[in-house]
């Protein structure tokens, strides 16, 4: 099966998995599941599955899970920022970057991912990165991400007199 092939069919069967739920603390949780590509060298990959997921109560940040077929997955948090600007630009130094490209005729963000445990190159499908990036930001606007945060709570939490 050729590997457009294969991402029409994931995006038919992921459609299902696209959530936007509120949890039971109130916040508003956004998720897609989606398969990125991990590049092995130019000329191969092997599929993933991920899980984007996106909370108001920690509105800086986005969750990004890999599951690499292991016992536990591998997720990664970064700011929603970083992605937001990864979709139009080359953004990030150091263990998160992302940037933009096109690679047959499709559109894709990379990201490379850096750390102790080793370094990734991910390609994943611009159009659903961006539609669900879309879905934060109407949870949360950029900019108002601390109006979503009850400081006072953490703050209370934190010192333990909650």
């Amino acid at each position: 099966m050729a590997a457009a092939d294969r991402n029409e069919r994931h995006d038919d069967y992921a459609a299902d998995f696209r959530a936007e739920h509120t949890a039971l603390d109130g916040h508003t949780c956004v998720e897609e599941e989606l398969t990125v590509q991990l590049v092995l060298s130019p000329e191969r990959s092997l599929p993933v599955p991920a899980l984007l997921a996106y909370c108001s109560d920690d509105p800086f940040a986005v969750h990004v899970t890999f599951h690499l077929g292991q016992d536990s997955p591998v997720t990664w948090v970064f700011a929603r920022e970083l992605l937001v600007e990864g979709v139009f630009r080359a953004c990030g130094t150091g263990d998160v970057r992302i940037w933009p490209t096109r690679a047959d005729g499709r559109s894709l963000i990379c990201l490379a991912l850096s750390s102790p445990a080793g370094e990734a190159l991910l390609e994943a499908p611009a159009a659903p990165v961006a539609t669900w990036l879309e879905r934060t930001l109407r949870v949360v606007p950029s900019g108002s991400e601390t109006d979503a945060l009850d400081l006072d709570a953490e703050l209370a939490a934190l010192l333990g007199s909650a």
